[in-house]
Order: C-alpha cells, then structure tokens, then sequence
C-alpha cells in the first residue's frame, strides 16, 4: 500500500455521461451518490458559502483530526464519501446563485437532495418547480419518513432512526440487558444510502425506457426498518404470529467471534455435513455428533447451546491452527480482524482495497478502492474529495457553453 495511486484520466463507468446534481450532505445522501460518482456519474455537490455563524459547506467536511498543514475542509468521513464529485457553492439567497442553480437543473439528469421537503418548497425547489426547469428529470428526496406518515418533515439523524426502527432492540434481544442500544456504526444513514442509489439507478432506467422521469422518495425509518425485519419479522410473519419476534440464531449471546488460543475466528459450519465434520475434528462425533438436539432442523432450536458448545472447543488451538484445519475441510471460517488488522489482511492487500493517493499541497490519504466489480464497464477514481467550492467557476463556465 506504500504506492501512492494516480488519479484515472476519466470516467470508465456504467453511469458516464449521467449527470447528479447533488444537494445532499452528511452521510445518507453522500454516500449514495459517491457510489454513482465512482460508477462513472458527474456529480455535482452543491454547497452553502455558510455564514458567520459557522463554517460553510457539508458538516461532514470538519469533524476529526486532520494533519498539520492539512486543509480542515477535508475531514476523513468527508474523505470517504465525497470522492469523484465537484464542488460547487452557491447561495441560495442570491439571484444569480439561482440563475446559475436552475442553469444546472437543466442540464443534469438526476436532482437528489436531502434537505426537508419543506425547506425545498420555500425554496422554490419541490419537485413540480424543479420539474418545470427539466420535464424528465429524475428527482430523489433522501427524507427521515414517509410523506405519508404522521412523522412527515420530522428532523431523523441516525440515532433517532435506529431509535425507531427496532435496531437499538436487537442487542437487548440478544444478550439480555433490557437497556435499548444505539448500533456503533451510521448504519441507518449507510442503509438509506444504499437504498437511495438503487432508487436512483431505478429510475434512470425508467426514464430511459419511457422518456418520463419522476418525484422518488427514499424515506430512512422506512428503509431501515424493511432492513432490519428481513429476518426480525420471523414468527410475526404469519396473521397471527406462531411465536417470537428475531431470528434465533442471530439474536444469540453466543452468535460472535470464537475464542483462541491466541486470538478470535469467525466460524460458521452451516450445513448438515459441515456440522458433521466440524463434530469429528472437535473429537464429539460419537457424543454431540449424534445428540438429537443438534440435527437437522432441530439444531435451529438449540442454537444457544450449541454456539456455547463450540466456545468451549475453538480455545484448544491457535488461530492459524482453526484456519489451516478447516479451510481445506470447506468449512466456512476466518480470521477475526481489529480495525488496526484491516490494511494487512492478505484477501483486502491482494484486491488493493486500500488505495493511497495525495492531494496537491495538503497530503495522502487512503480511499477504499470501489467494491463492485464491472469487468466491461469498471468504476474508477478520478477526482479528489473536493475542496469547498473548489469547482464553481468551472462548473458554471461549463453551463454557461452548454446553454
């Protein structure tokens, strides 16, 4: 990883030659449209100059501990979510800020935003306003909640969405401890923002095929909660419900990484066979191996001991003694890595998933090289996260010959 990266010449992507502009920020919306930026779209963040009140521009450009000599408007959740987008920054209180802003609508094919539908309308950029500057347009409203619904324009950050989704219920389902817990990751934020991509992706091929864009809603306590009941809904599934609400074998004290000798693995055996094996390498092929509790649909229900069971057997050996024992039995195992044992793990090093590269007169920085592969059409990296306003001039030379 000590090779610093050069930035691709252009877009490769499926999405070149789309355009988005972007009037989202903080992690929901960012997240979603640098998925589409590195997909090959032109992105365009829109931006407020601020005020003397506060710094201008994404709140998430100034929150963590950047290097001396590194610019504050480039902060690292920044760093990871706005990366192949351009920044421009406007003011929406000025009149030629808002000729230059519906110059853009014209010419962009998606408008995705995150600001409250309110906030738009006074703005003068709900969905018929921004439509009548571009008939097709394809509008993406990331909200907190439905429009439908009695909590319509209310204010939703990740916390209050895992609040009201059921997510912070899960851990008190597992582990006992009746005290509702908040996830330790943006996880309401980064789900909406999937969903969102897909929603936007949806309804370029919509437009595509019958010339016609639309108003999209991707509403986050209606996303997060259609995510997290997957397998949570369980027994209430059926009118009336058989039985309980979580999926057993998940919400299970003892569903974590395994102890070592001398560390933790990730183990899985899933299938009748893999437990077989997985009981005749633990020495248990004539006791547990043949206990009527751990077979077949039967060891669903006794997932609790079961998963107890294997804790007592994983702390007999080393890490790397599991990982060369199982891995050529196909039994599904890993290595558990720390935050710090994700640059060296051997898979991530061989696909260059952490990639270094540096902007001129500040620094290098890490990105994470997209996941998704696209053999005929690849994503790529081609610009910096953006400096505030770093693009307007260009930008709106760029409308202005358009026009």
């Amino acid at each position: 990883m000590s090779e610093t990266k050069q930035l691709a010449a252009e877009a490769t992507g499926p999405l070149k030659g789309v355009r988005i502009l972007d009037l989202t920020s903080v992690v929901f919306g960012a997240y979603a449209t640098q998925m589409l930026a590195d997909q090959g779209a032109d992105v365009i963040k829109i931006e407020d100059p601020g005020s003397g009140r506060g710094a201008g521009g994404d709140i998430m450009r100034w929150p963590g501990h950047t290097p001396q000599g590194w610019p504050r408007d480039l902060g690292p959740i920044f760093l990871a979510i706005n990366r192949n987008k351009r920044s421009v920054v406007l003011d929406m209180k000025d009149a030629k800020a808002r000729q230059a802003l519906e110059a853009l609508i014209k010419e962009s094919d998606v408008f995705a935003t995150s600001i409250r539908y309110d906030g738009l309308k006074r703005l003068g950029l709900a969905y018929e306003d921004v439509k009548a500057l571009k008939p097709d347009i394809v509008y993406v409203h990331a909200a907190g909640y439905g429009s439908e619904g009695p909590y319509a324009g209310e204010p939703a950050y990740d916390d209050l969405i895992q609040s009201a989704s059921g997510l912070a219920d899960v851990l008190p389902r597992t582990d006992g401890n009746p005290t509702p817990r908040i996830l330790p990751s943006l996880v309401a934020d980064k789900v909406s923002g999937l969903f969102m991509c897909q929603a936007i992706t949806a309804g370029l091929l919509s437009r595509e095929r019958t010339g016609e864009g639309q108003f999209i809603e991707v509403p986050m306590l209606e996303c997060v909660t259609s995510f997290n009941l997957v397998e949570h809904l369980y027994d209430h599934s059926f009118d009336p419900p058989t039985g309980q609400w979580g999926y057993q074998r998940v919400v299970n004290p003892h569903r974590k990484p395994f102890p070592t000798k001398d560390g933790y693995i990730g183990l899985l055996p899933y299938t009748d066979k893999q437990w077989d094996v997985f009981f005749d390498v633990a020495g248990w092929g004539e006791t547990f191996g043949k206990d009527p509790r751990f077979q077949g649909l039967e060891r669903g229900r006794h997932i609790h001991e079961l998963y107890a069971l294997v804790e007592t057997v994983t702390v007999t050996k080393t890490t790397d003694e599991w990982l060369e024992l199982l891995k050529p039995l196909s039994i599904p195992v890993t290595r558990t890595n720390r935050l710090d044992d994700l640059p060296d793990d051997p898979h991530l090093k061989a696909v260059e998933f952490f990639q270094r590269f540096e902007i001129p007169d500040a620094g290098t920085y890490l990105a994470m090289k997209p996941p998704v592969k696209f053999t005929g059409t690849p994503s790529n990296i081609r610009r910096h996260p953006p400096r505030l306003g770093e693009h307007t001039d260009e930008v709106l030379a760029e409308v202005s010959q358009e026009a």
